[in-house]
């Protein structure tokens, strides 16, 4: 896995982003997978709870469909993308701090069956981009 680093924080570059710091792999059946960036992680700090997105629900991209609660803050989850909520990480219920030890493996947060990829694609952030936007925030 190619990761690159912007100071303290680590950033793959298999991967695309959004502004609201979720990180999104693609695959070929149109079906994604989401979660939070380290650099949100390390943001957060502790992570000691999670609320997950809803199975089968419809979600609109940009939509808020979760919340992570640190010791720190709450932090909304946005879906990067529209689509139908079709698997959530329960692993995390148990044990939020999943996210602050591995954010890009198995702090996965949830799957999304995208109904709009070709159009809402051109709207996530490549690697280089997502650098470009930790570095001015």
């Amino acid at each position: 896995m190619n990761e690159m680093k912007v100071g303290r924080y680590v950033v793959l570059t298999d991967r695309l982003y959004t502004e609201t710091d979720e990180w999104v792999v693609l695959s070929n059946d149109n079906v994604v997978v989401v979660g939070i960036t380290d650099y949100a992680q390390k943001k957060l700090r502790d992570i000691v709870g999670i609320e997950l997105p809803q199975l089968q629900k419809e979600v609109k991209a940009g939509e808020s469909v979760g919340v992570i609660e640190s010791v720190k803050a709450a932090a909304d989850i946005f879906s990067p993308l529209s689509g139908i909520i079709v698997e959530v990480n329960n692993k995390l219920l148990e044990h939020p701090e999943i996210i602050n030890k591995d954010p890009y493996g198995e702090g996965w947060i949830f799957k999304l069956k995208a109904s709009k990829l070709s159009e809402e694609k051109e709207k996530l952030l490549s690697p280089e981009k997502y650098i470009e936007k930790i570095k001015g925030g």
